[in-house]
């Protein structure tokens, strides 16, 4: 029994395998086809491979980890047969979609939280994301019985076995979630990395073509509007920089949000989000490796960022940068500042459900969060220097 209270002995272990995964899937729903290979195998393949060969998994890991992916290929099948008979959803028309783009701890996710309270703004919040089959309808989408099933597995996974991840990051099945979580139905995600050691798996998400992946974006969007539409999408992701042409091609109208923070204090956060996350499906996990390798990938992630303001493109679509330290002052009065640059209107009601949703959810309300660059093995003074071209560039301020 571990401390937390799980029993380990009593867990059944598993066979991380394509075969397994794939008989397993296949069994529970009745249905066998998971969509075009090309647009999801390879990265499945991958995936399997390296969390058998890089991530050190335990044997709740590997309960984790099948139990992850199955629910991955549960929803492909199931939204891939769910499109087949309904091929009208392909007609749900995407517009001005508004994509909140920046590095993780850089205020995108309160914000998220925050315009989803807008009735007008249409969000994938997790329990939808997690469960998408059948897609959510307007009349029940306060009350599907999926809330509660993706409540309980938090209970008994996350906040089971890793309580402290509630103060660095929330997780709730009513809660905006992610884009990442899309991009993992087509297995071509950083969501995994940010819960499983597997570099190799990372370094191929960043340096793949997300074309594909920003089209199967697109289905499932419609997909979730097709019986609950509203005014407009919300979308947030840490992983938009990797794809950026690919959203641009397939959503030539996109609203963008770029945020922005004092680099070292999100890579410090986010290094150490890694490393607590990792530990709930293994007993080795190396901080040092986990700070190398992601602070290479946000420097990377940066560089991108700049590269696209410098294009021109960002300016043509006039795009809006969000700074955190603005945003924290007055979170609402940020929102308002978002919608009037995209010309959009702020209902009395949006407000006040952003004020009430704010009054809900004080800061530090699931403890603190305590983190330093060291922990991860980085030298504040060479991650300053290396980060230095993104400040000067946004001219982002270096916080104390």
């Amino acid at each position: 029994m571990s401390s937390t209270g799980f029993d380990y002995a009593a867990m059944p272990d598993v066979m991380l395998s394509e075969d397994a995964l794939l008989a397993a899937v296949t069994a529970k729903t009745g249905l066998a086809d998971f969509g075009d290979d090309a647009d999801w195998r390879e990265g499945f393949s991958l995936l399997i491979r390296c969390l058998n060969d890089e991530a050190r998994l335990n044997k709740a890991g590997r309960l984790i980890a099948f139990g992850e992916l199955s629910r991955h290929l549960e929803n492909r099948l199931r939204v891939t047969d769910d499109i087949k008979r309904n091929l009208d959803i392909l007609a749900v028309e995407i517009r001005k979609p508004v994509f909140m783009m920046g590095l993780p701890r850089t205020g995108s996710t309160i914000m998220h939280d925050l315009l989803a309270q807008d009735p007008d703004n249409r969000v994938p919040l997790t329990w939808e994301c997690n469960y998408m089959s059948p897609p959510a309808a307007a009349a029940t989408y306060e009350t599907d019985p999926r809330i509660a099933d993706c409540e309980a597995h938090f209970e008994r996974t996350s906040r089971l076995l890793i309580p402290e991840f509630q103060a660095i990051h929330e997780m709730g099945a009513r809660l905006a979630q992610e884009c990442l979580m899309l991009n993992a139905f087509d297995f071509k995600s950083i969501i995994f990395p940010n819960q499983f050691w597997v570099p190799t798996y990372q370094q191929w998400v960043v340096d793949s073509d997300n074309l594909s992946v920003y089209r199967t974006h697109k289905r499932l969007l419609q997909y979730m509007q097709w019986k609950n539409p509203r005014a407009r999408w919300v979308l947030k992701s840490t992983g938009y920089f990797w794809g950026l042409d690919a959203i641009l091609a397939v959503y030539p109208d996109a609203q963008i949000v770029m945020t922005h923070r004092d680099p070292l204090k999100l890579i410090a956060s986010h290094c150490s989000l890694v490393s607590v996350a990792c530990s709930m499906g293994s007993d080795d996990v190396n901080r040092i490796e986990i700070g190398r390798v992601w602070s290479a990938t946000w420097e990377d992630a940066m560089r991108r960022m700049v590269a696209f303001k410098q294009s021109g493109k960002a300016d043509a679509m006039g795009v809006f940068d969000m700074y955190f330290a603005d945003m924290v002052k007055d979170q609402v009065a940020m929102a308002k500042r978002i919608y009037a640059h995209f010309g959009l209107p702020m209902s009395p009601l949006a407000e006040q459900r952003m004020l009430d949703f704010i009054a809900r959810n004080p800061k530090e309300r699931h403890g603190t969060h305590r983190y330093t660059l060291e922990q991860s093995g980085l030298d504040p003074v060479r991650e300053r220097e290396r980060c230095r071209f993104y400040q000067d560039y946004f001219k982002v301020p270096t916080e104390g």
